[in-house]
């Protein structure tokens, strides 16, 4: 597959996936649930889904509901798509936006400490 071709087909995934997520779902209010991205392997049989939770202490709690749910997750993704095979769901936590709010913090520290 092309990467255009495969970087349209993650695109699709996740539009589609954060769909079906935010309908099926069921978390607490103020907790935000978002696919940051998807990457597909080669062969199209497994595509790594990452979720981004906000506020961060909820995200094992969230993790543990699309787990138990990936079955009716991955059954509405397979109605949804027009395409064969439709890849296995395996949901990652994303760290990067809780590890770039760490980083901008330290750098905001530095900066003080040189300003002073």
């Amino acid at each position: 597959m092309s990467q255009e071709r495969a970087e349209k087909f993650n695109e699709l995934l996740k539009k589609e996936l954060g769909k079906i997520v935010f309908e099926f779902l069921d978390v607490k209010p103020g907790v935000l649930v978002t696919i940051t991205r998807v990457l597909t392997s080669s062969n199209l049989f497994t595509a790594s889904v990452f979720v981004s939770i906000y506020p961060p202490e909820e995200a094992f709690g969230v993790m543990n509901k699309l787990t138990y749910t990936i079955y009716q997750l991955q059954q509405l993704l397979n109605k949804k798509l027009k395409v064969r095979p439709v890849p296995k769901i395996v949901f990652k936590l994303d760290k990067n936006p809780e590890e770039a709010g760490e980083i901008e913090k330290i750098l905001e520290e530095i900066r003080g400490n040189i300003n002073e």
